[in-house]
């Protein structure tokens, strides 16, 4: 967690998906610098979201949701009427197949449970939820850098790098169903790094993507549109 504190107004977040990994030290993050976070769970078993609401119960309150099932987004959106998030960050997502697995030869379920959770249960999330966006807030999704068509120059990870690829294009037309917004709209890559998701042989440890990336994301407050970034700030291609 980093030690860095505000002085100014502590920030309402809403970050879904923050069960273990990613989600989870975003939270931890924004924990460490004075934020008040509503953090999702798709289930309730124990966790290392649980343990950090534990330690800290007047800033983390956590809510059940999977990003699969509508009515569980518009139940959460009714739970949270009347509340106002400066940062919606939806962090959700799951990779059901090996690094070096052919995309062709994937099973069809799992194929299928990959595009629903982290393409159309993530777009369902933001335009379910993003009307709890202040207006000059900002709307993020957890992309990758493996989404970026004009930099796949390794291969692998194939299906979970066309997940992100669609993810990309189904928020660029968001965006631009926003164009009139001023909220900042947000893809973000956190690099590779080793969490559950991204295996052992990943390049980076949590502590070197998290406080960048969430440094990142603060620095993008008050300017409006759609960026992808990855952690330092970077545009990636797309």
């Amino acid at each position: 967690m980093s030690d860095h504190t505000s002085t100014e107004t502590a920030l309402d977040v809403l970050v879904v998906g923050a069960t273990r990994g990613l989600g989870e030290a975003i939270v931890e993050e924004y924990v460490g610098r004075g934020a008040r976070v509503v953090a999702t769970e798709r289930t309730d078993s124990p966790s290392q979201l649980r343990e950090l609401a534990a330690r800290h119960p007047d800033a983390v309150d956590v809510e059940r949701l999977d990003v699969t099932d509508p009515a569980q987004i518009d139940a959460l959106r009714e739970r949270l009427d009347g509340r106002r998030f400066d940062l919606l960050f939806v962090v959700a997502g799951i990779s059901l197949a090996p690094m070096d697995a052919i995309g062709a030869e994937i099973a069809t379920d799992d194929f299928t449970r990959m595009m629903e959770t982290n393409v159309l249960g993530v777009m369902r999330t933001v335009e379910g939820l993003q009307d709890l966006v202040t207006d000059d807030g900002i709307v993020a999704v957890m992309s990758s850098g493996q989404g970026s068509v004009a930099d796949n120059t390794t291969g692998g990870f194939e299906v979970y790098r066309a997940t992100k690829s669609a993810l990309n294009q189904m928020f660029r037309s968001f965006a631009v169903r926003q164009a009139a917004s001023r909220r900042s709209l947000l893809l973000m890559a956190p690099g590779w790094v080793r969490t559950g998701l991204g295996g052992p042989d990943a390049k980076l440890e949590v502590g070197e993507s998290i406080p960048p990336l969430v440094s990142t994301v603060e620095a993008q407050r008050g300017v409006p549109g759609l960026q992808y970034l990855d952690r330092h700030g970077k545009a990636v291609a797309w």
